[in-house]
């Protein structure tokens, strides 16, 4: 069996536990209180992403673990673990650098969308005609996350009013009425303006080998969502969806997990709005649906080990149903757990190693 390292694993612990059951799992985040690091056999302490040592480091622990797949748990480093790949070998199970820097820009997305045929919805930046877009729309960040600084414009004169709201270039006074004070913008940073897309969103768990077929695609509802996360839902069979979600996979030939969302609005149809090539907040959705040894972790495992699987797009359990909730670990002086509970039966973690 090859070891899988997981990196920026923050507090997933739900996916780091997954693969400990199936393989020797590394956790690397800087933050020594991740608590996902505590689910994982080996915890590895590295730099910054953005640090010149970052990658580095990753190579050396693949060498001396060896590691046969490297998956990111955060957005931040997909594209910086894709120029691992490309130019130094890195197992990681991302997609190219080009899609992994697109997908992290909302807009770049829509005009990679755009390119590869695939449904997406009106989408346009603020120095276009705002009066000939149709309304409403939302005004969002290009490169936000978590739903953070979403509003919802119903008109011209309020796409006028958020996008330098968000942008941080509105100032006191500039609109109607004094503002009471210099204006901190939430973001400070680009945004977009999307048709706000009605009907029922849905989103799709997928699994692209290291070629770019798509092994599997699991849709589920959004019944809640917190912070952008779905916290409850339902998986269920949409031929549709199954279709889209893989030609959207090999089209873009996606390696690893991703996450697709889309809105079926009963005017647009089915289009994409957010394309996450990651594990999605819902990992539990399509461990629980998938059938006995295709949990996407035993899948990642396989390809690890250099086996080569063949798609089973729609073949998994539905309707199956889920509901999240928090869990917690007690640490002592030297974050070491103290293997109490709460609530007698949680999870212990494994026995960990220092890297």
């Amino acid at each position: 069996m090859s070891a899988v390292l997981l990196t920026g694993v923050g507090k997933r612990y739900d996916i780091v536990s997954c693969f400990a059951r199936e393989t020797k799992t590394l956790a690397a985040d800087p933050s020594p209180m991740a608590p996902a690091r505590y689910a994982a056999h080996v915890q590895v302490d590295v730099p910054p992403m953005n640090d010149r040592e970052y990658l580095p480091v990753l190579l050396e622990l693949c060498e001396r673990h060896g590691v046969g797949a490297v998956l990111p748990l955060t957005d931040l480093d997909i594209e910086v673990l894709a120029r691992g790949r490309e130019e130094h070998g890195l197992p990681a199970l991302v997609p190219s650098s080009e899609v992994a820097r697109a997908t992290f820009d909302k807009f770049e997305a829509h005009e990679l969308f755009l390119r590869s045929d695939l449904p997406t919805p009106p989408t346009m930046l603020p120095g276009a005609d705002l009066e000939a877009f149709e309304y409403p729309a939302v005004i969002k960040p290009r490169r936000g996350s978590g739903a953070r600084s979403i509003h919802l414009a119903r008109d011209a004169a309020e796409a006028r009013f958020f996008v330098p709201y968000l942008e941080g270039t509105r100032a006191r006074g500039e609109a109607s009425g004094d503002w009471g004070g210099d204006v901190k913008a939430p973001v400070g940073e680009p945004v977009m303006i999307q048709r706000a897309m009605r009907g029922p969103e849905l989103s799709i768990d997928c699994l692209g080998d290291a070629d770019g077929r798509c092994l599997n695609a699991i849709p589920r509802t959004m019944i809640e969502s917190r912070g952008g996360e779905s916290v409850k839902g339902t998986v269920v069979h949409d031929d549709e969806l199954e279709a889209l979600a893989c030609r959207a996979m090999e089209t873009l030939r996606v390696r690893g997990p991703a996450t697709i969302q889309v809105f079926r609005d009963p005017d647009v149809g089915i289009a994409i709005t957010d394309f996450n090539t990651r594990f999605g907040g819902a990992f539990p959705a399509p461990t629980f649906a998938a059938l006995p040894g295709r949990t996407y972790p035993q899948l990642i495992v396989r390809l690890a080990a250099g086996e080569r699987i063949e798609p089973h797009v729609g073949e998994f359990t539905a309707p199956l149903s889920f509901t999240r909730y928090y869990w917690q670990l007690e640490l002592d002086a030297d974050l070491r757990p103290t293997r109490r509970e709460i609530v007698p039966g949680g999870p212990p973690p494994p026995n960990l190693d220092q890297a």
